[in-house]
């Protein structure tokens, strides 16, 4: 894999998704992209700062006994911490907090979006630079999935982006075959119930119906797990492909498989900016 070099502002189409209302975190971008350390702040955000792993993967560290705090083993995550503090993850001093960086990447079918997979099979990370290593996926795409993936060395970063209430839109172009219902599909907008599973609300424009196979645009903000497979599924439809071509403001572009582009800081402050005040309006798939 190449690193293709750092986006410029005229590579992204930022568009606005607007209809529904959602209720955004609290925490602004702008606080999560500062470089200094906070004074005060929970342990687990300020591991996930340091690059280590998302906030969540922090929590469960702290649970399992791999985190000290002052030279004491903590037992909880509901701690918060000064600039000071003296965190060890298992016996090695915290990392110090680095410069946020955000990364493009174009995923191919037959990789898997995890550092180890346990099946021995191709990761995304396996062909990264030494720099990209530890970084973290933003979500996930299945195996068979492919296009837009984001990558961070931030954890904190990463949850906020992943998160529904921040209300980036996903959009995919997807091959499916089997007769297309266009009223099941414009229905999908109120979301559905299937197997005791609830989806959220489902844009689907069809873009061309061919005598097999048929291509649609989906956008969806929650990406559950095989979320738009399922779905079709559901209404008779088998997706043989599914590419994701952007990621709330980020777009997949001209990137080439298996490269990526790194966002420099200044346009990536202006992105989330961007996404922050969108996800604080009325908005929803559109």
């Amino acid at each position: 894999m190449k690193i293709t070099g750092k986006l410029v502002s005229n590579q992204f189409n930022l568009h606005l998704n607007q209809t529904k209302k959602l209720t955004p975190i609290t925490i602004k971008p702008s606080a999560i992209l500062l470089d200094e350390q906070s004074s005060l702040e929970r342990i687990a955000r300020r591991i996930a700062r340091a690059g280590l792993c998302s906030r969540r993967e922090a929590e469960n560290w702290i649970v399992n006994g791999r985190i000290k705090l002052n030279g004491k083993i903590l037992k909880t995550p509901a701690i918060t911490v000064t600039k000071n503090a003296k965190i060890m993850v298992d016996g090695k001093p915290l990392p110090k907090i680095k410069q946020t960086r955000v990364w493009l990447y174009h995923k191919v079918r037959g990789t898997v979006t995890t550092a180890h997979d346990p099946e021995g099979r191709k990761t995304v990370l396996d062909t990264m630079p030494r720099d990209m290593q530890r970084a973290i996926t933003v979500g996930r795409l299945d195996i068979n999935s492919e296009g837009l993936l984001l990558l961070t060395n931030n954890g904190s970063l990463a949850h906020y982006l992943a998160l529904p209430s921040t209300g980036l839109t996903r959009t995919y172009r997807a091959r499916v075959f089997g007769r297309i219902n266009s009223n099941a599909l414009a229905k999908l907008k109120h979301g559905i119930s299937i197997d005791g599973f609830t989806y959220g609300p489902i844009n689907v424009n069809i873009d061309r119906i061919l005598n097999h196979n048929s291509w649609l645009t989906i956008k969806i903000k929650e990406g559950k797990n095989r979320e738009i497979r399922r779905v079709m599924k559901y209404l008779g439809l088998h997706v043989n492909r599914l590419l994701r071509t952007s990621y709330g403001p980020f777009q997949l572009g001209n990137i080439p498989p298996e490269h990526t582009k790194e966002i420099n800081t200044k346009l990536l402050n202006s992105l989330l900016a961007f996404s922050y005040k969108q996800s604080s309006n009325d908005s929803t798939v559109s």
